[in-house]
């Protein structure tokens, strides 16, 4: 490929590896995300702007030139499959070239896209889209594109609760039995969940599909356990009313039951449970985050009733073990964070979004909140005997 694909900076690569939707990964600290943010493949894109007389290496150096071009010869790339994935990826490079903390992220069954943790942008989509907009859409995505280029980066140090181990004696959760059963398909054939895809990957269809829900049952039993651990080992108030589904930040439909469980000690995070009849549990952590089992029960995701409770059961016994903690607001656009570090140390996972809306008065009280646990949420107070 010679010069053409040395335009970005760094030795060209291959895609990250596809991250699962909705599936929560605990990685070993040795084994760190790798960071992508120069694509090889776009080279055909490169030879087809010389054929136009323009410089590539100009359009990867101004984002409004790029897209002005991409907008002008949209058509002529969308009639060639090859030429079209290049400029995706030339597109992608570009915009990681824009912020020091943008990177490449792809997802099962998803299509690539560059960003970082406040904005992510779709690189197929965009380039479809640059094909048949009108000069006010285009300069709206420039303007979008440079208020996020121009944002200050987030230099303040990433969370990392630190959960601490359980002293000797005090005893440990147990899973309650779950209920097995086979589920089986419309043509009989047994389905084999937590083992549907290969290599390929879910079937396209299988996204819109949510057989079977009724496998995820025995979340309301792995809840009720949990609570009833919590509230055996740590010095807790538990208070079950329906009404406490009020709290959630999420929309949870056909409410069951709700039970808040809340540490007799101001640092630490209270937890709510809120029992649905899809069947499943959506548990509010702290102030300022829900968390859903499952995240998505569709037959793509793929997800059983074991691999949910194992979700389940890190969350709450990592919050209770000082494992979680919460960062609001962050930077202009206001988003919030979490964090949460295993409390077995087997690994952690966190995220930073805008904030689910909820009423002014409830953000302001939780950034009061927040700022009294600045290096995360305390473990819990163990019961005394």
């Amino acid at each position: 490929m010679g010069s053409a694909e040395e335009l970005f900076e760094g030795k060209p690569t291959g895609l990250p590896a596809p991250m699962m939707r909705g599936t929560a990964v605990y990685r070993e600290e040795s084994d760190p995300v790798p960071v992508v943010r120069h694509v090889s493949g776009y080279d055909q894109f490169v030879e087809f702007c010389v054929g136009r007389r323009v410089q590539a290496k100009e359009l990867a150096g101004d984002a409004g030139r790029l897209f002005w071009f991409l907008r002008a010869n949209g058509s002529e790339i969308a009639n060639d499959s090859d030429l079209k994935a290049a400029a995706a990826v030339f597109v992608g490079n570009t915009l990681a070239c824009l912020r020091p903390d943008a990177v490449w992220t792809t997802y099962e069954g998803g299509s690539p896209t560059v960003g970082n943790g406040e904005m992510q942008f779709e690189v197929d989509r965009l380039v479809n889209a640059l094909r048949s907009a009108d000069d006010t859409a285009v300069e709206g995505l420039l303007a979008v594109v440079t208020d996020w280029a121009q944002e200050e980066p987030d230099d303040r140090p990433a969370m990392r609760p630190l959960p601490i181990a359980q002293p000797a004696g005090v005893p440990p959760y147990v899973r309650p039995s779950l209920p097995e059963a086979t589920y089986y398909s419309d043509d009989g054939a047994p389905i084999p969940y937590g083992h549907r895809w290969g290599e390929d990957g879910p079937d396209s269809e299988s996204y819109s599909v949510d057989n079977h829900p009724e496998r995820f049952a025995g979340l309301h039993l792995v809840a009720r356990a949990l609570i009833a651990h919590l509230t055996a080992v740590y010095d807790v108030e538990v208070h079950e009313d329906a009404t406490h589904a009020a709290g959630l930040l999420l929309e949870a439909r056909d409410v069951l039951e709700a039970v808040k469980v809340t540490p007799r000690s101001s640092g630490a995070a209270p937890l709510t449970f809120v029992l649905t009849g899809y069947p499943g549990v959506v548990v509010h952590a702290g102030v300022l985050h829900d968390f859903s089992f499952p995240v998505c029960g569709c037959d793509a995701c793929d997800e059983t009733v074991q691999t949910t409770a194992d979700r389940l059961e890190m969350l709450v016994l990592s919050v209770a073990a000082g494992g979680y903690a919460e960062r609001y607001p962050i930077g202009r656009r206001r988003w919030s964070e979490y964090a949460l570090t295993a409390f077995d140390g087997s690994g952690s996972e966190g995220g930073k979004s805008e904030p689910v809306p909820a009423p002014a008065d409830r953000l302001r009280e939780a950034e009061v909140r927040l700022r009294g646990v600045t290096g995360g949420w305390n473990p819990w107070p163990l019961r005394q005997s």
